[in-house]
């Protein structure tokens, strides 16, 4: 097992460390002609036939790519046997991570996204055109403050649909999944009873990955609090989580955005006669010396580039197909599909370590969030503890990923500069003060979600089966 440090996510592969940092996030990419063989109608059916094959005589029953109990998809994969041999079981009870020894997937520096998708924003009447700071929500003053989960701002009156298209190089291959459960409940066991064996609810997820590419492997007997992917990697995975965040209506950030480099301007070397000068001309004597060859400079190794932080951005979205069906939604070499967004539902930006998920989505989806029980009142407990459940289920697996030490609290920070605190590192908050602040905003985000249930806008736009609290990795 190997030996994590406070700055390696626990739910990262085992020992990033020996991960070549220059090939930790670059897509993979096929051959044009290979991807049209592919995705042509022959060769799916090929592909399908062969995966049919392969997975003969094995017994993990999965969920349909899709995420749903669809028994066949033609020219797909049919709904098949899988031995799970990339899977990432983790618990909250666990010191380390049981992971596979998996290929390049840590942080690492992105010089250029490129044109990865593109967006067409649609229906967004009444959706605030700016997105809008609430920190002030979680901390007012005090950290320990009440948490407002009552405020009017946490009213859905307006649902925001963006057509993104993220475009990919590489052929169809299985994502490299993990399964997160939780320390808070009795039964901590992963693998599920005869009533959560039929349920589908936790491939909700799945046509975000299946329609770019990436086939998710989730097999029923596993029951996890949290689904998350490490890969295969796409850039556009980063720009669509830049992209929902910048397109909310209100955000809790914890993290500093990077700041932005831009490239120096190339220098214009001037051509032809005229960029003949007198310090140009080489020296004669040079050219007719006894060596005509020039020492060759000692060769450097060249050093890797030095990781980037990230963040995380949480946030409550719902998927919609492109046209009805969701198998319009996965194109050649595209995947097309409708991104909804709550616009009383904050979403979350935190720091997070290296070799956290790429992407993650929370089992429980926006109907099941719907028949939870809110607490009467601010600063009170509900009365089954369902929805302090969630968040603290929430609270347990983002532990596991966020950077504390660049957890960003300003009224903290604030604070201790008004006391005359001057060192930098003194001056920020504590991780007991960033725990209750991103607990207050967990809590903030599950109840704009509960109370979304009695929206007009949601109820004509968003199924509530296909949508929940999802988490994308982003620079």
């Amino acid at each position: 097992m190997a030996n994590y440090n406070s700055n390696v996510s626990a739910l990262g592969p085992i020992d990033p460390s020996s991960i070549a940092v220059a090939d930790a996030e670059k897509e993979k990419s096929a051959p044009w002609i290979v991807r049209k063989l592919v995705g042509s109608m022959t060769g799916r059916i090929v592909m399908s036939s062969y995966e049919s094959l392969r997975a003969a005589g094995t017994s993990v029953v999965c969920l349909s790519p899709w995420g749903d109990s669809s028994p066949l998809l033609l020219p797909c994969i049919r709904f098949r046997d899988l031995a799970v041999h990339t899977v990432i079981a983790a618990t909250g009870g666990m010191a380390a991570v049981a992971a596979p020894v998996m290929g390049p997937v840590s942080d690492a520096v992105v010089t250029s996204f490129g044109d990865t998708i593109l967006v067409e924003v649609g229906l967004h009447v009444g959706f605030d055109l700016t997105t809008k700071v609430a920190n002030d929500l979680v901390i007012d003053k005090s950290i320990k403050a009440i948490i407002p989960i009552h405020s009017k701002r946490l009213d859905t009156t307006s649902v925001k649909v963006l057509l993104i298209t993220l475009k990919f190089k590489h052929t169809i291959e299985d994502s490299a999944l993990g399964f997160y459960r939780s320390s808070v409940h009795q039964d901590v066991s992963l693998f599920a009873s005869v009533k959560d064996y039929l349920a589908v609810e936790k491939g909700w997820f799945s046509p975000y990955l299946f329609a770019s590419g990436r086939r998710p492997i989730i097999p029923r007997s596993m029951k996890p609090d949290v689904v998350f992917c490490h890969g295969p990697f796409l850039s556009g995975d980063y720009k669509i989580g830049e992209t929902l965040l910048g397109e909310s209506a209100s955000i809790i950030q914890f993290a500093h955005a990077p700041p932005s480099t831009p490239k120096p301007d190339e220098e214009i070397k001037p051509h032809g006669l005229s960029a003949l000068s007198v310090s140009n001309i080489p020296n004669l004597s040079n050219v007719f010396s006894r060596s005509r060859t020039p020492s060759p400079e000692p060769a450097l190794t060249p050093l890797p580039p030095p990781l980037v932080p990230r963040r995380m951005v949480i946030l409550v979205v719902g998927l919609k197909p492109h046209r009805k069906l969701w198998t319009t939604s996965a194109r050649p070499g595209e995947s097309v599909i409708n991104y909804l967004l709550l616009n009383g539902c904050p979403a979350i930006v935190v720091p997070v370590k290296s070799g956290a998920p790429l992407v993650a989505w929370d089992s429980l989806t926006l109907e099941q969030l719907w028949k939870v029980e809110l607490p009467q009142a601010a600063g009170q407990t509900s009365t089954s503890g369902t929805y302090e459940g969630i968040v603290s289920v929430l609270l347990e697996y983002l532990d596991l990923c966020v950077d504390w030490g660049r957890f960003v609290l300003e009224d903290a920070v604030e604070q201790a500069k008004s006391d005359g605190v001057t060192d930098e590192t003194k001056a920020k908050a504590s991780e007991d003060d960033a725990k209750a602040a991103l607990k207050g905003a967990l809590q903030l985000l599950v109840a704009g979600a509960i109370r979304s249930g009695p929206s007009k806008e949601v109820k004509k736009e968003v199924d509530g089966d296909r949508a929940g609290i999802a988490m994308w990795r982003i620079p």
